[in-house]
C-alpha cells in the first residue's frame, strides 16, 4: 500500500469511528498511532504519543482555552447574563415576534462572554423558552431561534473553536477575533430578520404582546446589562491595545469577570466552585481531542496526503472559488453526521495546506469554517444544539424543532454565499485596524 492510500484510509477510519460514537480524541489518536506505526514503525509511534501528549498540553497558546471557558463560567454562574433577556424583551417586544427577536440578541450578547455554542443555547434557552411558551409562541419558532442563535457562541469572539483554528493554522487569534465581529453581528441581524418576516407572513406564530413598561423602566433594565458589554469591550480593547496577548486575554477576562461578580455580590463559594469544576471538565475534554488532532496531523504529514492534494489542486489550476465550494460541501455533509470538533480536526490537517497552495486567505477561511461548523450544530440527524433544546423542552418533538431551525439554516447558507462573494465583510475590519 502506498503512503497516500494509507492516509486516505486513515481519514475514512477516523470518520467511521467518530460516527459510531467512539470518543473523538480516542478515534483520532488510535488512527494516528496505527498509521504512524504502519508508515514508520511501532517504536516511533509510541514515542510520538508520549511526546505529543505532553507538548500539546504544555502549550502556552492553549492556555487561552480554559481561561475563556472560566470567564464564561463566572459570567453565567454569577448571573451577569440574566439581565440580557429582560432588557431585550422590554426594548424589542413591540416587534413582530418580539420575544424571539429578544432571545436572538440576548444569545448574541451572551456569546460574547461564553465562547461556546452549547453553553449559549442552554443558558438562554432556560430563560427564553418558558417565556415564549407562556405567551403562546409557536414551538418551532421558539425552539428554532434558541438553537440557531445559540450557534453565535462559536462565532462572536471570544470563541474556543476560533482559538483552535488559529493555533492549527498559525493565524493570529486576534485577527480571527476581529474578522468575526462583523459576520457575527450580521448573522444576528439576519436571524432577527428571519423571525420578523416569518411572523409578518404568519402572525399566528407569535401573538403580539404588550409590555407595560415606561421609558424609565426600559433604561433601568438596559443599564443593568452594563457588566457584560463592559467586560467584552475591556478584553477586546486590551487585546487591540497590546496590553494583553490573545493567550493572556482569557486570564484577563476571567479575572475581570470574577472581580465584577464579587463587587456586585453575585459570587458565592458554591458558584465559584461550580464554574471552576465545569471549566476543568470542559478543558480536559477539549485537550484530549486536541492531542488526538495533533497526532492525526503528524500522521497526515508522514503519509504525504496534504501535499498530494495540494499538488493536484495547483497542477490542475483549480479556481479558488471551486475549492471554497468543495470545502462548503465537505463541511455540510460531515456536519450532518459528526460532532463539530471531530469535523474540524479531521479536516484541518488536510485542508490548511490546500488553502495555502491555492492562495486562499486563511483569515477568511477560518471564519467561513466556523460558520460551516455552526450549520453542523443545526443539521439533522446530529444537530447538537437541536438536541440541547430538546433536553430543555422534552414535550416538543424533534421534528418540530428541526422545522423551526430550517428557516435559519437557509438564511445562514445564503449568508455564507454573500461572505464568499464579498470577502471584505470579513476582512475589512482587520485591515482597517491593522491587525
Amino acid at each position: 500500500m502506498s503512503s497516500i492510500f494509507i492516509g486516505f484510509l486513515g481519514i475514512g477510519l477516523a470518520l467511521a469511528l467518530i460516527s459510531i460514537r467512539v470518543p473523538i480524541g480516542l478515534s483520532l489518536a488510535m488512527v494516528a498511532i496505527g498509521g504512524i506505526a504502519t508508515l514508520v514503525n511501532v517504536d516511533v509511534a509510541y514515542s510520538m504519543l508520549g511526546h505529543t501528549a505532553y507538548d500539546t498540553v504544555a502549550s502556552w497558546e492553549l492556555s487561552a482555552i480554559p481561561m475563556f471557558l472560566l470567564m464564561g463560567g463566572f459570567a453565567f454562574h454569577s448571573g451577569l447574563t440574566t439581565s440580557l433577556f429582560d432588557a431585550a424583551r422590554l426594548w424589542l417586544s413591540w416587534l413582530p415576534g418580539g420575544l424571539a427577536v429578544s432571545t436572538n440578541f440576548a444569545c448574541a450578547g451572551f456569546a460574547a462572554a461564553s465562547g461556546s455554542s452549547l453553553a449559549t443555547t442552554v443558558t438562554m434557552g432556560r430563560i427564553a423558552l418558558p417565556e415564549m411558551k407562556r405567551y403562546g409562541y409557536d414551538d418551532g419558532l421558539a425552539c428554532g431561534v434558541v438553537a440557531s442563535a445559540g450557534t453565535l457562541g462559536s462565532l462572536i469572539p471570544p470563541s474556543v473553536i476560533m482559538i483552535l483554528i488559529g493555533i492549527f493554522s498559525e493565524v493570529s487569534i486576534l485577527t480571527l477575533f476581529v474578522a468575526a465581529v462583523i459576520p457575527g453581528i450580521l448573522t444576528a441581524l439576519v436571524f432577527a430578520s428571519v423571525v420578523i418576516v416569518r411572523v409578518l407572513l404568519n402572525p399566528n406564530l407569535a401573538p403580539s404582546i404588550s409590555v407595560d413598561a415606561n421609558w424609565s423602566q426600559r433604561f433601568k433594565a438596559l443599564s443593568s446589562t452594563w457588566p457584560l458589554p463592559a467586560l467584552v469591550l475591556s478584553v477586546i480593547g486590551a487585546l487591540y491595545a497590546g496590553i494583553v496577548t490573545p493567550t493572556q486575554a482569557g486570564a484577563f477576562g476571567a479575572a475581570l469577570t470574577l472581580v465584577l461578580a464579587v463587587v456586585r455580590r453575585q459570587m458565592t463559594w458554591s458558584k465559584f466552585k461550580a464554574a471552576v469544576v465545569e471549566t476543568l471538565t470542559a478543558t480536559a475534554a477539549i485537550f484530549f481531542i486536541v492531542i488526538g488532532a495533533v497526532l492525526l496531523a503528524k500522521f497526515m504529514t508522514f503519509s504525504g496526503l496534504p501535499d498530494y492534494i495540494s499538488e493536484i489542486m495547483a497542477s490542475s489550476g483549480v479556481n479558488p472559488l471551486v475549492v471554497i465550494a468543495i470545502v462548503i460541501g465537505i463541511y455540510l455533509v460531515l456536519g450532518m453526521f459528526l460532532d463539530p470538533m471531530g469535523v474540524l480536526f479531521i479536516t484541518l490537517p488536510v485542508l490548511i495546506p490546500v488553502f495555502r497552495e491555492v492562495q486562499l486567505d486563511m483569515v477568511l477561511m477560518g471564519v467561513l469554517i466556523v460558520k460551516l461548523i455552526e450549520i453542523g450544530l443545526m443539521t439533522p440527524p446530529v444537530g447538537l444544539n437541536v438536541f440541547a433544546v430538546k433536553g430543555l423542552v422534552p414535550d416538543v418533538p424533534l421534528k418540530v424543532i428541526y422545522k423551526g431551525v430550517a428557516w435559519f439554516l437557509i438564511a445562514d447558507l445564503l449568508l455564507i454565499v454573500v461572505m464568499v462573494i464579498f470577502p471584505d465583510i470579513t476582512l475589512a475590519l482587520p485591515r482597517m485596524l491593522g491587525v
